[in-house]
């Protein structure tokens, strides 16, 4: 078959596709028509960031079966629009993590000895030796925020070298973090005991800017490195504080915008050592990426299993029609249940009741873990939801039962730690109407749209109107109410649809009134 490639790969991952028995074409520099006229009968096409693969592409190539993206983003990629033509979207997650992991690991040593200053002055001439007294890692503290793969790999790393783990992650378990030699504390708490500090979440709006002047102040003489992706830190505040003295130092080779501004606060200072997105440049790891792509795109081409697709439903054709009301209400009631749960996800339960406990449900189950780990984790989808659940060591318990009350069919999530639990259970009405009919218990029948507050609060009379009229003072209008108690003069849940983001400000004068025992506010639906 053919297999087009429009950006440079290793010559390996060529060799896998030939070995194979595929027609690899390059095009390099093929854009517009030529691109869509290269397309046109490509079974397979694999690109690198320089190709955008938009729905006009798609659209355009009749036989193709699969892109595959060598590398991890996949910005430049129209998934929708690719699942839309029935063509499978992977990427090589993997290929990278050594690669990244050990630029972290130099670029904190940098930042400790003052390498790269030293070297230049050197290199102009001066022997500086009395005026760089650099840091030991031996026994200082590394923050570590994002304990994912690469996160995972660099602590492992540093731990070696004589370092003390602090963790902040909330999507991984207490027992994976023991076995990495990392301690799990909150976030203000990690900031505040590193000597060094590394980033490794994910750029999402939860994360963007989340590190700024506040959070700064609390590395007081510590140093910031960042390998993972820009946005998280706030730029003008690093420097700022380095400028200050409040920081001892940063080391960045990941920005906000790329390439770096040429009046970058960034460049203006020497203890800020920046490098331009080296983390995935080495010679094994573009190896990596390149055959793990090209052993992707042949397994599609031969109908077999793709292990980094990001939208490919693993389940029988036939029995798809049956399952695929359900994807949703369990996408959905994960995500409200992980919204809910106070600290970190440590276990997480799918029940089924009812008629659909007969039907195959690792589609849906895996669906519903993608909602549970959709507000942290980029890219999550019910194909590798289950593998992000493997990695971050969150136990998953799957039931079924063929008795249901009150309903035919019935899914419930619970997501759970140590000290808490939250469960939200879901069904269809008229067959494809998805609803929330409890939350912990509290029959509620809520419309699972947009964007929803929950609260808890005593049952009294007037605490409805305040939260209406504390709602409405800040703009916030409530399209939807559903209201349930336990028992009267008891506590009560309610969930509200809303038109907008609840502001921090309405939810802090909520919160003041000694009724309101608890509010949350939970986006769905993107």
């Amino acid at each position: 078959m053919k297999v087009l490639v429009t950006d440079p790969i290793a010559d390996a991952g060529l060799d896998v596709l030939r070995d194979a028995g595929h027609d690899v074409e390059t095009g390099y520099d093929l854009e517009g028509e030529d691109l869509l006229e290269a397309v046109s009968d490509a079974n397979g096409l694999i690109v690198r960031s320089g190709t955008e693969v938009t729905a006009e592409v798609l659209e355009a190539a009749d036989e193709l079966a699969i892109v595959g993206r060598a590398g991890i983003g996949v910005d430049n990629i129209d998934i929708e629009a690719a699942t839309d033509e029935g063509v499978i979207v992977a990427n090589a997650p993997e290929g990278n993590v050594r690669a990244a992991a050990e630029h972290t690991v130099a670029m904190t040593f940098a930042a400790a000895r003052s390498i790269p200053q030293a070297h230049i002055r050197l290199k102009n001439g001066e022997w500086a030796k009395s005026e760089y007294l650099g840091a030991e890692l031996d026994s200082k503290t590394l923050g570590v925020v994002g304990l994912g793969r690469v996160g995972q790999e660099v602590a492992k790393k540093l731990d070696s070298l004589g370092m003390d783990i602090v963790a902040f992650d909330p999507y991984i378990s207490e027992e994976r973090a023991d076995r990495l030699g990392a301690e799990l504390v909150e976030f203000e708490d990690c900031l505040a005991r590193a000597d060094f500090l590394t980033i490794h979440t994910p750029l999402t709006p939860e994360t963007e800017g989340m590190i700024g002047e506040e959070e700064l102040d609390l590395l007081e003489d510590g140093y910031v490195i960042n390998v993972g992706r820009g946005g998280i830190i706030q730029e003008d505040a690093l420097a700022a504080k380095v400028e200050d003295g409040t920081l001892a130092g940063a080391a960045l080779d990941v920005f906000a915008e790329e390439p770096l501004s040429a009046d970058s606060p960034l460049l203006e200072h020497e203890d800020v050592i920046v490098t331009p997105h080296l983390g995935a440049s080495t010679e094994a790891a573009q190896e990596n990426v390149a055959t793990s792509t090209a052993e992707q795109v042949s397994a599609a081409l031969v109908g077999e299993p793709v292990a980094n697709a990001l939208n490919a439903p693993s389940i029988d054709e036939s029995a798809f029609p049956r399952v695929e009301p359900y994807i949703e209400i369990a996408e959905t009631a994960g995500k409200v249940a992980a919204q809910l749960l106070e600290g970190r996800i440590e276990d997480v339960e799918i029940t089924y009741e009812g008629d659909i406990a007969d039907e195959d449900v690792e589609f849906v189950t895996a669906s519903a873990l993608k909602g549970v780990f959709e507000p942290l984790e980029w890219q999550v989808n019910a194909v590798n939801a289950p593998q992000i659940a493997e990695d971050r060591g969150v136990d998953v318990t799957e039931s079924k039962t063929r008795q249901a009350e009150d309903f035919q069919s019935l899914i419930s999530v619970t997501v759970s730690n140590d000290d808490n639990a939250v469960t939200v259970e879901g069904t269809l009405f008229a067959g494809d109407d998805p609803r929330i009919v409890r939350v912990d218990g509290y029959r509620v029948d809520a419309i699972p749209h947009g964007k929803m507050v929950v609260t808890r609060n005593t049952d009294e009379p007037g605490v409805i109107g305040l939260i209406g009229s504390v709602m409405g003072a800040h703009g916030v209008n409530i399209a939807g109410m559903f209201n349930a108690r336990e028992a009267h003069g008891g506590e009560a849940l309610t969930v509200y649809n809303v038109d907008s983001q609840v502001p921090d400000e309405a939810k802090e004068e909520l919160e003041e009134d000694d009724r309101i025992i608890g509010i949350d506010y939970i986006t769905l639906n993107g």
